[in-house]
């Protein structure tokens, strides 16, 4: 079975995302880091666009608003990421709000795995108590620990589970049956 395009661009800006994303938060050279996060940001922004454009088209309107939320939340933290990491703050609180908001939108419903969706539902959570607490007036940052920085493996697991539709393999017999099939097509 060939891949649609825009499936493969989806697949690999998920993947810049989590790569460069986990990178990001380990280099200990600030240019290093702002490289890789913008890498992983415009990645996942490409990605997340494209992926709400195929779910709105298969009528699956709660999980294209979530990724569509999830573009806008990574396009906000890139507008941050040049900066220092005490200055990406504002910018980050209000990134991983709106990253719960999309994560909570893409795995409540039934769409994905459910370790994908278990992931992404505990990743939500800690985004949107790590985005409660900078708003409270606590002193984090993008690489405080324990929050964010144990959110991040969960928004990776999350990105791999997004990523399956779009490269899993299935029998022709099955063709027009998934819904990563209905999203190929959507996406053409």
């Amino acid at each position: 079975m060939v891949k649609a395009p825009l499936n493969i661009v989806a697949a690999v800006g998920l993947a810049l995302g989590a790569i460069f994303g986990m990178v990001g938060s380990v280099v200990i050279a600030p240019n290093l880091r702002a490289i890789s996060w913008a890498v992983d940001g415009t990645g996942l922004i490409v990605a997340t666009v494209i992926l709400a454009l195929g779910y709105f088209r298969a009528g699956k309107d709660a999980v294209s608003s979530g990724f569509l939320i999830w573009a806008i939340g990574e396009a906000v933290m890139l507008g941050g990421t040049a900066g220092t990491l005490q200055t990406s703050v504002p910018s980050f609180a209000a990134g991983a709000a709106l990253w719960s908001a999309a994560l909570f939108l893409t795995c409540l419903p039934k769409e994905f795995a459910a370790w994908t969706r278990t992931a992404g539902i505990i990743g939500a959570l800690l985004f949107a108590a790590t985005s409660a607490r900078i708003f409270w007036g606590n002193a984090l940052t993008p690489l405080s620990r324990p929050l964010p920085f144990f959110a991040y493996p969960f928004l990776v697991i999350t990105f791999a589970g997004w990523m399956w539709p779009l490269l899993k393999r299935q029998p022709a017999a099955d063709k027009g049956r998934n819904f990563a099939n209905q999203l190929e097509l959507a996406l053409r």
